[in-house]
C-alpha cells in the first residue's frame, strides 16, 4: 500500500525517531504511527519500518550543525561539548538554552536534517512502488539569514571588480590545472562581457557576512537594447563555505522583487551561471528548464 508523505506525518516520524525507548511502525492506511509489538510487525505493505536513527546519527546531526554555525562563541562551546565524551546530548541542549537565537537555528536545522533523511527513506519506498523520486527542499527562515548576513544592492562603480574576480574564480574553481595564460584570457572575456552589461544599467544584490566576507551575488541586465522587459542573468553564485544557509534562495527572491518593481516581465538564466546544486532552488521558485538554461515570468 502506497502513502503520501505530508508535513504532519514528517513531524510524527521525527518524534518517533528521536524516541530511543520505543520502536514505532507507520500504518499506511491511517497515516499514523503504532508501537511495534509481537502482534504488530513490519510487512512492507500496511506497516512500514521507519528510517533508522540512533545515537551515532544524533551525534552526526549535532556535528553538522556546529560545522555550519557562524556564531563564534556558541560554536566554540558546542565543539567543546562534542569532544567531551560524556553527557553530550544533554550538555549540548544546556549550552543552547543560553543562546536563544542559536537554539532557534538548531531546531530549524534539526528538522531539515531529519526531514532529508526521511525523504531518502520515502524515495526508496517510491522506487519499490515504481514511482518517481521526489525532491526535498529544506525550510529556510529569512529572518535568520538576515541576522547573519547583509544583502545590499549591486552598484557598478563600487562592486564591479569584486564580482568579476569572484565570478571568474567560481567558474574555474574545478579546473586547477588550467594554465595561467588561459585563466587570464577567460577573465578578460568575462570582464568585457560584464562591463558591457554594466553599460545598460545592470542590477543585482550582493551578500556579505557579519565579518564583511563576500558570501554571494546575483546580477541581471537587459538582454538586448530593444527588449526592455526581458532580463538575462549575468552572475549568480554562493561560495562553498556559505552554502546551505538560505543565501541563494534569498538572493533570487530579492532580485525578482527588484525586477518586478522595475516592471520587467521575463528573466533568462544561461547554463554557464547555473551550478547543478542550484537547480532545485530555481524549480521551486517557478523557473522552467530549457535546453540552454532556465527562464521565468517575473
Amino acid at each position: 500500500m502506497t502513502f503520501t508523505l505530508t508535513d504532519g506525518l514528517i513531524d510524527q516520524i521525527i518524534s518517533a525517531m528521536e524516541n530511543q525507548e520505543k520502536s514505532f511502525l507507520l500504518d499506511a492506511d491511517t497515516l499514523s504511527l503504532v508501537e511495534k509489538s509481537d502482534s504488530v510487525k513490519a510487512d512492507d505493505n500496511l506497516f512500514y519500518e521507519l528510517p533508522e536513527w540512533n545515537a551515532a546519527d544524533g551525534f552526526e546531526l549535532r556535528e553538522a550543525f556546529v560545522n555550519q554555525l557562524h556564531i563564534v562563541a556558541v560554536k566554540k562551546e558546542l565543539k567543546e561539548v562534542l569532544h567531551s565524551g560524556r553527557g553530550v546530548f544533554k550538555n549540548f541542549r544546556n549550552v543552547l538554552k543560553n543562546y536563544p537565537d542559536a537554539d532557534k537555528r538548531w531546531h530549524i536545522f534539526k528538522h531539515n536534517f531529519m526531514s532529508a533523511r526521511i525523504n531518502e527513506w520515502y524515495n526508496s519506498l517510491r522506487e519499490v512502488w515504481g514511482l518517481e523520486k521526489l525532491d526535498y527542499f529544506s525550510e529556510t527562515d529569512e529572518d535568520l539569514v538576515h541576522d547573519d548576513f547583509s544583502f545590499v544592492e549591486y552598484k557598478s562603480g563600487e562592486n564591479q571588480n569584486e564580482v568579476l574576480q569572484q565570478t571568474c574564480a567560481f567558474l574555474t574553481d574545478d579546473s586547477s590545472e588550467l594554465p595561467d595564460d588561459f585563466r587570464k584570457s577567460y577573465y578578460t572575456l568575462l570582464e568585457d562581457r560584464f562591463k558591457t552589461y554594466d553599460l545598460v544599467n545592470q542590477t543585482g544584490v550582493l551578500c556579505r557576512s557579519q565579518a564583511d566576507e563576500f558570501a554571494g551575488c546575483i546580477t541581471a541586465s537587459v538582454m538586448v537594447g530593444n527588449q526592455e522587459k526581458t532580463m538575462v542573468l549575468t552572475s549568480f553564485f554562493v561560495p562553498e563555505n556559505f552554502r546551505g544557509l538560505g543565501i541563494g534562495t534569498e538572493l533570487v527572491n530579492l532580485l525578482l522583487s527588484q525586477l518586478k518593481a522595475q516592471g520587467k516581465k521575463w528573466i533568462l538564466l544561461p547554463n554557464i551561471f547555473i551550478p547543478e546544486f542550484f537547480e532545485p532552488l530555481l524549480i521551486r521558485r517557478g523557473f522552467k528548464k530549457m535546453r540552454n538554461g532556465f527562464f521565468a515570468e517575473i
